[in-house]
């Protein structure tokens, strides 16, 4: 059910896309503003992202295969990547209309309809965007929250062009226009590298966040009675998936039985405090103990 809501909000989220590609196109033909072009080209970088989303989204709940036995759920972190790259390309684009709007500046037409087609769309955006945020935490999908961070960005920039054309219409300045355009692309370069920098983390396998760590060592303290230490405990993150392995130290005169039953009490337990986990335990006799891990309580 919830990787049908998943799949839902990703396609959804191609919809609204396009309606808002929509609206902004049109009060950028409204008004001739660079500002409102800049926007409108970010949300052509919305469409595709949305569409790389949904990929991603569906590959990475196919179920692990012989060719990909840990599953692919990576697939999600190259999504996000492409959303990154896709930003910045964005960012060059509208780098390019701000300079020759710089150099041959004009004022821009239909200030009030142009103003309030954006700020329609603007709406529709800062909505869907607490959306994404809210159902990428939830689904702990890193293509629907990269989606909606971005989107975000895309939120702010667009209240910030809006405040400046209204300057812009007040103070005849023209050329304004254009260095609104140029810190939209500011904004939405550091949003891309953002993005990008949290997905290379997923891919190189980054552990899962300090307190987890601490909630699966506690766990595993608690509930190896009978172990003697259990230690080289390794987490990773793979989109939503949870990877932990780590070597368990028993009696040399434990029975395999006694010592499996241990490893299924560790593993039902970190299921309970974990969401979708994978655990590799390896059992280890006495004289394997270290003295460094953790002490089984």
């Amino acid at each position: 059910m919830a990787a049908n809501r998943t799949l839902a909000i990703a396609a959804s989220s191609i919809v609204v896309g396009l309606i808002v590609l929509g609206l902004k196109f049109l009060a950028w033909w409204l008004t001739g503003s660079i500002a409102l072009y800049s926007d409108a080209l970010e949300s052509i970088v919305n469409v595709v992202t949305a569409v790389a989303a949904l990929i991603a989204v569906r590959l990475a709940q196919r179920p692990a295969d012989a060719s990909l036995p840990y599953g692919y759920h990576k697939a999600e972190y190259f999504s996000a990547v492409l959303v990154g790259v896709m930003i910045i390309v964005a960012a060059i684009l509208i780098l390019r209309e701000a300079v020759n709007g710089f150099i041959a500046p004009e004022m821009p037409d239909a200030p009030v309809q142009g103003l309030a087609v954006s700020g329609v769309a603007t709406a529709i955006n800062l909505v869907w965007a607490l959306v994404l945020r809210r159902q990428g935490r939830i689904a702990r999908s890193p293509a629907i929250a990269a989606d909606g961070k971005h989107l975000m960005t895309d939120v702010i920039s667009t209240f910030g062009v809006l405040a400046g054309l209204a300057l812009v219409y007040l103070t005849s300045w023209a050329r304004l226009d254009a260095i609104l355009a140029v810190l939209v692309a500011l904004n939405i370069l550091w949003s891309g590298w953002g993005v990008i920098r949290d997905s290379v983390g997923g891919l190189m396998d980054v552990a899962v966040p300090e307190d987890t760590q601490k909630v699966i060592r506690e766990v595993i303290s608690v509930n190896a009675d009978g172990a003697i230490e259990a230690h080289d405990v390794r987490t990773r993150q793979a989109g939503k998936m949870t990877f932990i392995d780590f070597h368990l130290v028993v009696p040399g005169t434990m029975s395999v039985d006694a010592a499996h039953t241990i490893c299924d009490t560790i593993e039902a337990k970190l299921r309970e405090a974990v969401r979708d986990v994978q655990i590799t335990i390896h059992v280890e006799p006495e004289e394997k103990a270290k003295h460094a891990g953790i002490v089984v309580l």
